[in-house]
């Protein structure tokens, strides 16, 4: 067969039939509707929470024991989320996780962000993630997030959003000037201490020194009620102000920010939604901070999963330790992270045998980390082979997928922080072009697939 060949008979258009193509497209425009209104993990909780809530799942802490088929949820802090069903089998048999993380790249405010300069004043930025900084100039931003104040009182921002809302940006320098800045190498033409977004123009009459930033704290005074102190103790963020959209004249593709890793996160919930009640004790979980190596006490290299499941088992009456971490070691879990799809602008840090494409189904990745598989998971042969035939018999389209050639770079997941419980782990979710960009790029098959994925392993997938 030739090569085109080849690459038709693997495409997962070719191999969808009508039914499924239409329920691929009717899939994404509720993905886009979450694109849109889940741009932070608070969002992304708040939204799974609601959800969760209209399909029968109530507050796991509120429950003194459960049964099959009871329909859990769960929350920390704000920023990290689960729902649970549980099985038919007993937990201490294991349970079938599925995780991904609904943190993305984005800029954060410092901590002492607003500063006035040359007439303007302006917001101080510490990008949160891996990103191309260029990207984020000459875009408009929205800001999100919340401001805590010494009483404990909160103030819930979101601003840029409304088409007739006011927006930020980062502005660039005109090339006219930019001779010596385009002679830099890309890393090294944006500073990270340039990217600070405009506030604000106007100056105060009797503003003192700084008017203009005495103008915005005014504003700002009057419509949140905040003081200058107040950013000490806030999360803000900066997102792009636009919206997601559907791509291409034929609208098989998906464009929108955050989709690394909000894709895996929409698809799992609604397979968990669609679940009624497994052979396992099925478990989709939304972790915060994977962007930056799952830190801290919302990330995935906490003890937050140990203390899920040691949660469900003491309410199952078999709490004790050693109980809970055998149950850890006997389960099964996907890590729900995209993969980078091969871009045809840029072939020469990929290698074509081995990486994942754009509509060709969910990845399987079996290892990622960087040369030499450094902070990678590198999962089980024996559990790979398992869910091939898990996806196989249920038809699921799937590709393998590595992340570049192997000194190209690399990347990891939340897979190696799983795996320490001796649970069988393996990397599973679409391929992505245009990976930690404003604007990031899918295919509504792969969607749907990976959607399709999640399901079988979470509806069906036992011992």
């Amino acid at each position: 067969m030739s090569e085109m060949g080849e690459e038709l008979k693997r495409n997962a258009w070719m191999q969808m039939n009508e039914e499924e193509v239409q329920a691929a497209y009717l899939f994404a425009d509720s993905y886009i509707d979450f694109l849109d209104r889940a741009k932070t993990e608070r969002e992304a909780v708040d939204y799974i929470r609601h959800l969760s809530q209209e399909h029968g799942f109530t507050a796991l802490d509120q429950a003194d024991t459960i049964k099959p088929g009871d329909k859990l949820y769960f929350e920390a802090k704000g920023k990290v989320c689960a729902l649970i069903i549980v099985g038919q089998q007993d937990l201490q048999q294991g349970i079938n996780l599925v995780a991904s993380h609904i943190d993305t790249p984005r800029l954060d405010l410092k901590p002492r962000p607003l500063y006035e300069a040359e007439g303007l004043s302006l917001l101080k930025t510490h990008y949160y993630g891996g990103i191309k900084k260029y990207q984020w100039l000459a875009i408009p931003l929205a800001l999100h997030g919340v401001i805590v104040k010494k009483d404990g009182s909160q103030v819930q921002v979101q601003l840029g959003e409304d088409e007739n809302d006011l927006v930020f940006t980062i502005a660039d320098l005109l090339p006219h000037l930019a001779k010596e800045q385009m002679e830099q190498k890309m890393v090294d033409a944006i500073k990270g201490e340039s990217l600070n977004a405009l506030i604000g123009s106007r100056p105060e009459i009797n503003g003192g020194k700084d008017p203009v930033k005495s103008a915005v704290m005014k504003l700002l005074e009057q419509h949140y009620g905040i003081e200058e102190d107040d950013f000490t103790s806030a999360e803000l963020q900066f997102v792009p102000a636009f919206k997601a959209r559907h791509v291409g004249l034929d609208r098989s593709m998906v464009g929108g920010f955050g989709q690394d890793d909000r894709i895996c996160a929409y698809t799992s919930l609604k397979a968990i939604l669609d679940t009624s009640v497994p052979q396992r004790t099925a478990v989709c979980l939304f972790a915060d901070k994977e962007e930056i190596g799952s830190s801290g006490n919302t990330g995935l290299q906490s003890l937050i999963v140990e203390l899920l499941v040691a949660e469900l088992m003491q309410k199952a009456g078999c709490g004790d330790y050693y109980a809970v971490r055998k149950a850890l070691a006997d389960s099964y879990c996907l890590s729900a992270d995209v993969n980078g799809a091969v871009d045809p602008n840029y072939l020469d840090v990929f290698e074509k045998m081995n990486n994942s494409y754009l509509g060709r189904g969910v990845v399987l990745t079996k290892y990622t980390g960087s040369r030499g598989k450094y902070d990678s998971n590198d999962a089980n042969p024996e559990f790979v082979g398992k869910i091939r035939r898990l996806f196989d018999e249920n038809r699921v389209v799937w590709q393998v997928g590595e992340l570049g050639k192997v000194d190209a770079g690399g990347g990891g997941t939340v897979a190696q922080y799983v795996a320490r419980y001796g649970m069988e782990v393996v990397d599973c979710g679409p391929a992505i072009l245009g990976m930690h960009s404003p604007f990031e790029i899918s295919s509504k098959a792969d969607i749907y697939m990976t959607y399709q994925a999640y399901q079988a392993f979470l509806s069906s997938f036992a011992d």
